[in-house]
């Protein structure tokens, strides 16, 4: 069962704005991803939810501040960054240490990215159970879940809770 989520940040949950050269939390504009702001507080009641980024421009704190912008950093108990952690993902020692920090139990955590590489498969180098948000077509034999969208991810999890050597792609 899965007890613990880990988030990827930027185009996971918040959207990205490349062309902002300071920290989100001090950005002209906060923007949540679609689904998230509907998803995550049935999320939270049922997960211990933690942001992990390799934000450049932000450390854990920045972070957090610039969820509460929009009121979703209720929605989550932990946030950590690779500027903590001394690794940045795809690193194992970037999921080992988000792990070790928050004394999470690796089959019961499942890393939520949109990122193939970053996310997923340094995720499951790890043996971390993975979700990968995308409308891409192909193959992503590292992701236990392929899903479309963000709200997409209360279906999968209820899956795992019935099924949890099932593999699918909801895509």
């Amino acid at each position: 069962m899965i007890k613990s989520l880990l988030f990827d940040w930027g185009d996971t949950l918040m959207k990205n704005n490349l062309e902002c050269d300071t920290p989100m939390a001090f950005g002209e504009k906060v923007e949540p991803m679609p689904g998230v702001i509907e998803t995550m507080p049935v999320l939270y009641n049922k997960h211990k939810c933690i942001v992990v980024s390799n934000a450049k421009d932000s450390n854990s704190e920045l972070m957090q501040k610039a969820f509460e912008r929009i009121e979703l950093d209720i929605y989550f108990h932990e946030f950590i960054t690779s500027k903590e952690l001394g690794a940045t993902k795809p690193n194992p020692a970037f999921f080992q240490g988000v792990l070790s920090s928050f004394n999470l139990n690796l089959s019961e955590t499942a890393m939520i990215g949109n990122d193939y590489e970053k996310d997923i498969t340094g995720a499951k180098n790890v043996g971390l159970k993975t979700i990968f948000i995308t409308t891409e077509q192909g193959e992503f034999p590292n992701a236990d879940y392929v899903i479309p969208s963000f709200g997409n991810i209360i279906d999968i999890l209820l899956r795992y809770s019935t099924n949890e050597n099932s593999r699918c792609s909801a895509l």
